[in-house]
């Protein structure tokens, strides 16, 4: 799977990304993910990405991602989950999204 988060400036997302992909070496879970300001965000369908998830810090800016997002499903991590970086409940939630 290919999931790109979007963020504010990146600093903590950057980091929930380095646990996510020791999270799924861990457990076989095939994994390709990027961090990416919401600034930066452009055709992101386009770049392979298959799920978006977007830190609750910008969660305001949810109807502009989908509006960028070119049909890919869109969520917000839940505040909870982010802050304690939450890896099994962020996989699960990208699951639903994509089943």
């Amino acid at each position: 799977m290919k999931v790109l988060l979007v963020c504010a400036a990146g600093m903590s997302t950057s980091m929930l990304m380095k646990k996510m992909e020791s999270y799924a070496k861990d457990n076989g879970i095939d994994l390709e993910i990027a961090a990416r300001s919401f600034t930066e965000l452009k055709d992101p369908k386009d770049a392979g990405f298959e799920v978006i998830l977007i830190g609750p810090q910008i969660s305001y800016q949810k109807d502009k991602v989908i509006a960028k997002a070119q049909g890919l499903p869109v969520d917000i991590i839940p505040m909870k989950d982010y802050g304690r970086q939450n890896c099994p409940a962020i996989f699960e939630q990208i699951d639903k999204l994509l089943a």
